[in-house]
């Protein structure tokens, strides 16, 4: 157990939200971070641009509930998850920062288990875990994205796939920061960020048990298609070979099968994704 009495329980939760999100999902996603059994007295709320009056019912409903815990940062426009996480990730009063999506489900004790783990390794930066992707029910599992465990795994990996599961990564805000934060780039901003902290000598884990249940019907696999997604995963595997990080010849592959599944019908696309990068259930 993470003694609540101790700074190794104090962490901050970012999260972002925007206008077409769902006023019920980002109720729910944020009752699942009030309710951890260890919880967080800073949780930083950043809204990317205008939002519709549902959600700011709902996002008064919390503020009224939980009177200074609850910091909300309202941007004028809608400017993109990397800029809206860097905007929160300066207000978050904790080294500790645990990242939530508004859209998906922490399980009770997922930031209690992260927490453990920073407190026995010292000198770890980013810490992850398996999600379990559901579409109408976490009830209903149809996928579960398991990940390399130790850094070393974990540094293997990511020479072709993001190698943490960003709606629930916590982190250091100090690597974070020494890497430049996030970046601009097309749906891989985590990517990238995650990269250029391993470049910089941070270390990770991956803890293999369930911390999360995430949204994850046909939407989510329509953002993964078109030619300027391609375009943006080759340009990430460009920098990672400019900058040692991967050979000539995992670029080429890298850029190819990516291509390729970029381009692929959405419905074969998503059993690609079940079978080949996911664990079925």
């Amino acid at each position: 157990m993470v003694s609540r009495d101790s700074d190794t329980c104090r962490y901050s939760v970012l999260m972002s939200v925007y206008r077409k999100e769902k006023a019920e999902y980002l109720r729910t996603a944020m009752d699942s971070i009030w309710n951890q059994t260890v919880p967080t007295d800073d949780f930083v709320l950043v809204c990317d641009g205008p939002l519709s009056d549902e959600l700011d019912a709902v996002i008064s409903e919390m503020e009224n509930e939980h009177r200074g815990n609850l910091h909300v940062v309202r941007l004028e426009q809608n400017g993109g998850l990397g800029n809206a996480l860097n905007a929160g990730i300066k207000e978050c009063r904790h080294e500790l920062v645990a990242r939530m999506d508004s859209d998906d489900i922490s399980r009770p004790e997922r930031c209690e288990r992260q927490l453990m783990m920073f407190r026995e390794h010292p000198g770890l930066s980013i810490c992850s875990g398996t999600v379990e992707e559901f579409s109408e029910s976490p009830d209903v599992i149809e996928a579960r994205r398991i990940l390399p465990e130790t850094n070393e795994e974990i540094l293997r990996f990511a020479q072709k796939r993001t190698p943490f599961n960003h709606p629930c990564v916590m982190y250091r805000k100090s690597a974070v920061e020494a890497a430049g934060g996030y970046r601009h780039f097309y749906l891989l901003e985590d990517y990238y960020l995650w990269i250029r902290m391993l470049q910089e000598g941070s270390v990770g884990y991956n803890l293999q048990e369930p911390l999360l249940w995430m949204r994850a019907g046909s939407d989510m696999y329509k953002r993964r298609a078109g030619w300027k997604y391609a375009k943006s995963q080759k340009a990430l595997f460009r920098y990672m070979k400019d900058t040692g990080f991967i050979g000539v010849r995992q670029y080429a592959s890298s850029v190819f099968t990516r291509g390729v599944s970029s381009l692929l019908p959405n419905g074969v696309r998503k059993m690609a994704f079940k079978t080949v990068l996911r664990k079925e259930k």
